[in-house]
């Protein structure tokens, strides 16, 4: 028991060192372009505008990304867990064809459309809950997340409904953080290499932090390119690669209700609220409007509320 409890606190450790990477060379970064660069070497009127931008995007990027790692995965409600008696007849049954029939008759009385890909209703044994439609199961974080996405090492969290809007915006400032840098410190970066300017102990830094923000800015770039492209569909990278399965089959377009609403899902109806990564995505992750099934979310308030321990209040739109 305490070997394996030992093995998991250290791999909980190792789990945060492509984060720490990150925020080293964050680190470093603001301290080569506002120290070596900006104070030390070139302390011009406009560096102050050069600093002024500069700031702007840190600031936002640091506040998109730590939002990122320490929002907490959004898991599903006690209304999808089994009641007792049905919990104690599942478990208690061996044969997975009346398993199965346990769980239909519990899930005609939720909001869940989407099975596995032999139809079946989508249960998790390690969370004990039917999982919503969206959800899956993280096996680093260990539990069920709701619209989940993906489980991202360079925050060391899964990239969900409670985050998703974050992470996008995330990987929007760090791209821009990254092309300010690029672009102001080229002119210097070409008069060093074409030795313009005189060896300083500011030449490596400078150099050196051209290089990383290019690398990083084409890297950033091309996989905000795809989760924009994601978040115009309406699909999560889960849903990308193995389409969600209705009843009348799979369907990779099935949750897409058109542009612009598909991105008023993830960022929310106001415009004002979309560049700040404050929480303002619609609904609240257990259920989607489809372009397959009409739900009447009266009906279904009133049946998660007899069904479960407590009211789970969804979003709804017209469809």
């Amino acid at each position: 028991m305490a070997p394996s409890h030992a093995f998991r606190c250290c791999k909980r450790a190792l789990n945060w060192t492509p984060v720490l990477f990150i925020n080293l060379v964050i680190g470093w970064s603001y301290y080569a372009y506002v120290v070596e660069l900006c104070t030390l070497t070139f302390l011009f009127i406009s560096t102050v505008s050069y600093l002024v931008v500069f700031h702007l995007f840190f600031a936002m990027f640091i506040w998109s990304y730590w939002k990122t790692i320490w929002s907490k995965p959004a898991s599903p409600s006690v209304a999808f867990a089994l009641p007792s008696a049905d919990k104690e007849l599942y478990e208690r049954e061996q044969r997975a064809e009346v398993q199965q029939e346990i769980l239909k008759r519990v899930a005609r009385s939720l909001p869940v459309y989407t099975r596995t890909a032999g139809g079946a209703i989508r249960y998790c044994d390690f969370c004990q809950v039917i999982k919503p439609d969206r959800c899956h199961h993280c096996s680093t974080c260990e539990m069920c997340v709701l619209k989940m996405d993906h489980h991202c090492p360079w925050v060391n969290n899964c990239v969900g409904f409670s985050n998703y809007k974050f992470f996008v915006l995330f990987l929007t400032y760090a791209a821009l953080y990254c092309a300010v840098i690029c672009a102001t410190v080229m002119q210097y970066f070409i008069k060093f290499w074409t030795k313009e300017l005189h060896d300083t102990h500011a030449k490596f830094h400078i150099l050196f932090l051209f290089f990383v923000a290019a690398l990083f800015f084409i890297s950033v770039m091309s996989l905000l390119g795809y989760h924009l492209w994601l978040v115009g569909k309406n699909r999560t990278t889960i849903e990308a690669f193995r389409a969600p399965v209705f009843p009348n089959g799979p369907d990779k377009n099935g949750f897409s209700l058109g542009f612009r609403r598909n991105v008023a899902e993830v960022f929310g109806d106001r415009a004002k609220n979309w560049i700040f990564p404050v929480f303002s995505s619609q609904g609240d992750g257990h259920s989607f409007v489809t372009r397959l099934v009409h739900i009447d979310p009266e009906q279904v308030n009133t049946v998660l509320q007899q069904n479960g321990k407590m009211l789970v209040s969804f979003f709804f739109s017209t469809c």
